[in-house]
């Protein structure tokens, strides 16, 4: 109870609108108080523009951090297209739920995932929600989810500015990051230079730009083609001033890894793209430092 409660005639009476008004938190705000508090560093993964392979990212930054020794969390919030499940060939897993906590799905010793994909019954399911159901849905898969203590929370949104993302970073705090997702098409461009102005007006950081499906690896020779125009994601940083975290090549295997639930960077941990991934989280692995 706050100091104003305390010397208030109402206090024990009066509503939470009335508690709220007074500063005195509820008991929802205090419970996921106290799950961020164990959660060290908070990644938010998105993008301005849809088809950029920001799950993708997401999912590959998540189990690189994994297999670096860190503690993990993959969260997806893309609750009408969920990716993460078949990415990590967690298709038909479901949590458990205990004393109203869920238990999020485990993909490897240092790695836990939570989608709405494992709670449709279908693949054919459609989710028709509306704002408020899906900004009850978000809160409760971060504060009612048994994430324990992360070292980080890698956050998987849907293409946007809408609903969701804006949910995940007013929920986390100031405290979290973004990393913003393009491809060099300037068409994406213009799109995530409007994520990044975004993540600024609800008061978050933007970690970094990655640039990706930037030049094609050819499988037989191994070389790296310019297919489209490379360096729109260090040209934006260099407009905006947010940094760039670097360039992921279109790799077909890559491509086959999202489809058929392997891990690419332990399957080939020598690759250029795989060498990408490890130059990306460099900066996100020094926040642990």
């Amino acid at each position: 109870m706050s100091d104003a409660c305390k010397s208030c005639s109402s206090a024990g009476s009066c509503s939470p609108q009335d508690k709220a008004a007074c500063g005195e938190k509820s008991e929802a705000e205090k419970e996921l108080e106290k799950v961020l508090s164990r959660i060290k560093h908070k990644i938010v993964v998105l993008s301005g523009k849809g088809g950029v392979g920001k799950s993708t990212v997401a999912a590959n930054i998540a189990m690189s951090l994994a297999r670096a020794g860190k503690k993990v969390g993959l969260l997806d919030v893309d609750v009408h297209g969920p990716s993460i499940p078949r990415l990590l060939s967690l298709k038909g897993q479901h949590p458990n739920v205990d004393d109203n906590m869920i238990e999020p799905v485990a993909y490897a010793k240092n790695l836990w995932v939570m989608s709405t994909g494992f709670l449709l019954p279908s693949d054919d399911e459609a989710v028709v929600w509306r704002g408020p159901v899906k900004i009850g849905v978000i809160r409760q898969f971060i504060q009612n989810v048994a994430w324990g203590d992360l070292d980080f929370l890698v956050v998987d949104c849907p293409p946007g500015t809408g609903d969701e993302p804006l949910t995940v970073l007013q929920l986390l705090g100031e405290e979290s990051k973004a990393v913003v997702v393009t491809t060099p098409h300037m068409l994406a461009v213009d799109d995530v230079r409007r994520s990044i102005t975004f993540v600024g007006l609800v008061g978050a950081t933007v970690l970094g730009i990655v640039e990706n499906m930037s030049g094609f690896v050819c499988p037989d020779c191994g070389k790296t083609h310019e297919i489209f125009k490379s360096g729109a994601g260090e040209k934006l940083s260099l407009e905006t001033g947010a940094p760039f975290l670097g360039r992921i090549p279109f790799d077909p295997e890559l491509a086959r890894a999202g489809d058929e639930g392997f891990n690419y960077l332990t399957v080939y941990p020598e690759s250029e793209t795989a060498k990408s991934v490890e130059k990306i989280i460099a900066p996100i692995l020094a926040l642990d430092a």
